[in-house]
């Protein structure tokens, strides 16, 4: 029997935030086992990680896997130096904004990538969004596509056995407040759930992160549990 057709389950990019618990539930209601990968890449604080791990408690995941890659020194951003400065604003049209952190989607991919074929996942799930988001490069349709086919031309699955992982980007073309509606009818529970690029024990309301979350829940006309902070996990 030829090794392709015993793929079968997901990986799924956890980050912590609304998006990607978003997408995790709906994983858990497409494909099974469901395991995670959250990183651990030099961000400035650690809050959404608590959240990720409560996240993974919640769902009684396969397994859930913090992974720490000590890359900040590598890969400058606003995101990775506490002493740069966040930008309060959402960034000019074209323009991508400080908090991009160069090429990390490309080599987290590239981690869950392996870890799918050494387990026999054929998909990966990431949260990523192109409508309601930062601008970054590496959100972007034809980005997940071109991966896809790279996943096809560099693994030994690939090669060997015609492996086809799939990058399953659920909410790519979701607004925000499309995001939170769905999330509501899949029972996601928002107050486990953290945004704010600042950390803290509450959301600052004043980074990218922050605004993108309250304009999504505005416009679903849905009460987010961390304004205020209420749940810390």
């Amino acid at each position: 029997m030829s090794r392709r057709h015993e793929h079968r389950g997901a990986v799924v990019l956890l980050s912590g935030g609304m998006d990607s618990a978003t997408t995790l539930a709906i994983a858990l209601g497409e494909s099974r086992p469901v395991h995670a990968l959250t990183f651990l890449y030099g961000q400035r604080h650690h809050r959404e990680v608590r959240s990720a791990r409560a996240l993974a408690r919640h769902y009684h995941l396969r397994s859930h896997e913090v992974v720490r890659l000590p890359v900040a020194g590598l890969l400058p951003s606003a995101l990775t130096d506490p002493h740069r400065r966040l930008p309060t604003a959402r960034a000019g049209r074209g323009r991508i904004p400080a908090t991009y952190v160069p090429a990390r989607n490309t080599v987290l991919l590239a981690l869950a990538l392996g870890y799918a074929e050494a387990r026999g996942l054929d998909r990966i799930y990431v949260g990523a969004n192109a409508i309601d988001y930062s601008g970054y490069p590496d959100c972007r349709p034809e980005y997940f596509r071109a991966f896809e086919r790279l996943a096809a031309l560099a693994t030994r699955d690939g090669v060997e056995e015609e492996w086809r992982p799939k990058i399953v980007t659920p909410l790519l073309r979701k607004s925000k407040a499309d995001i939170v509606r769905l999330g509501e009818t899949l029972g996601v529970p928002w107050a486990l759930t953290w945004a704010c690029y600042a950390g803290g024990r509450r959301p600052c309301g004043r980074c990218d992160a922050c605004l993108l979350r309250a304009k999504g829940f505005a416009e679903a006309r849905v009460r987010d549990p961390l304004t205020p902070a209420t749940a810390r996990p």
